[in-house]
């Protein structure tokens, strides 16, 4: 290790694998760590939202290697929040869901505790909000006239997706599934959803509310899509990627590699994607034989630096908070932020980074 960063970051990194696999840790030549050093570590899983996967880790590390008792004590206190948080959420989502199909309306739940629900605890996966998408706009019209006759304020956003605060947290309503944006492709990914279809879960506070979420094939696609679109701008984050590598864990066996594979090479995503593969085994520790296709890029490095650059969809960037800021100085700064990247969606993603980047001058951002 060549400077302070690398050992906070090999720890982090160690102790996520641990936790995301439930197995002993793989890379212990950063322990010990000083008091000074578990502070950095303990805020770069904050910045990164994978607090209680990385806490889940520490269960592994030998006694005298653990965090002071202090920070372990204030560690122990934020997963316990994000535990609550996540049993509110799944009341909540239960609560929204079975109201809207009160109505005749089953929207598709996307990511979140859809995603969750593939972790060993899905608990500890820090929760956001809430993105359902409706496959057509009557559907859309039918839920968002309900939501304003029950008093709620709803925000049509730039993307023309719809927004409001329900039980305190966030909901989106989207009108398409994948984070794509190549107009020439809309017609395939159509296509895909349609052959492909969906599922249904559950919740452990509401089994009778049966939620809509995507087949295996559309899961895939859809977090892939969703981390390529993050990385394009402000950036992603640890608990993204460990999504993907949780959704391919638990879901490869449940499509067709081949297909996957076309699919990938016809929306334009096959070099993005071994480059995520390759993040995905090496440094979160995803078993190869996981993954729909073997290839691997020589490092992962040009992903691991968007990572560690903004943290969570690179909320530590400057700039990136839109409060206070004005609306044409919000652009200006997301713009800037794909600016940033421009060599690198130009190396994996050339046309999907073109149309994103017309979509963002064209306000629809």
């Amino acid at each position: 290790m060549n400077t302070v960063h690398d050992r906070h970051r090999t720890a982090l990194l160690s102790l996520l694998r641990a936790g995301l696999w439930n197995r002993e840790i793989d890379d212990n030549s950063c322990f010990p760590l000083s008091p000074g050093d578990w502070d950095t570590v303990f805020l770069l899983s904050r910045h990164q939202t994978v607090t209680g996967i990385v806490f889940q880790g520490l269960q592994y590390l030998p006694d005298e290697m653990m965090p002071p008792e202090g920070l372990l004590i204030r560690w122990t206190a934020e997963v316990d929040g994000i535990e609550r948080k996540n049993v509110a959420m799944n009341r909540s989502l239960a609560k929204l869901y079975a109201l809207l199909s009160s109505i005749g309306i089953s929207p598709v739940l996307q990511k979140g505790q859809g995603v969750a629900r593939l972790y060993d605890n899905p608990l500890l996966r820090e929760c956001g909000d809430i993105d359902l998408y409706f496959d057509n706009a009557a559907a859309l019209d039918k839920a968002v006239a309900y939501m304003r006759r029950c008093n709620i304020s709803v925000k049509k956003m730039p993307d023309k997706s719809m927004f409001y605060r329900w039980q305190g947290i966030d909901i989106e309503h989207h009108v398409r599934l994948m984070d794509l944006h190549n107009p020439f492709l809309q017609k395939f990914i159509g296509t895909i959803e349609q052959a492909k279809g969906f599922d249904t879960m559950t919740l452990p506070s509401a089994p009778d509310v049966k939620i809509v979420i995507p087949s295996p094939f559309l899961n895939l696609l859809l977090l892939n899509l969703h981390i390529l679109k993050h990385s394009l701008g402000w950036g992603i984050g640890l608990r993204q990627l460990c999504d993907m590598a949780r959704a391919y864990y638990k879901l490869h066996d449940l499509i067709d590699p081949e297909e996957l594979k076309k699919a990938y090479r016809r929306l334009g995503l096959s070099k993005w994607t071994i480059l995520l593969h390759t993040f995905l085994t090496r440094q979160l520790g995803l078993p190869e034989q996981c993954l729909p296709y073997p290839d691997a890029a020589p490092s992962a490095q040009p992903l691991l630096d968007i990572v560690w650059r903004g943290g969570n969809f690179g909320f530590q960037l400057a700039g990136r908070d839109p409060s206070g800021l004005p609306t044409w100085k919000h652009k200006i700064n997301t713009a800037q932020s794909f600016g940033r990247n421009m060599r690198f969606a130009l190396r994996y993603a050339p046309k999907e980074a073109f149309w994103t980047f017309s979509g963002l001058l064209r306000g629809q951002f």
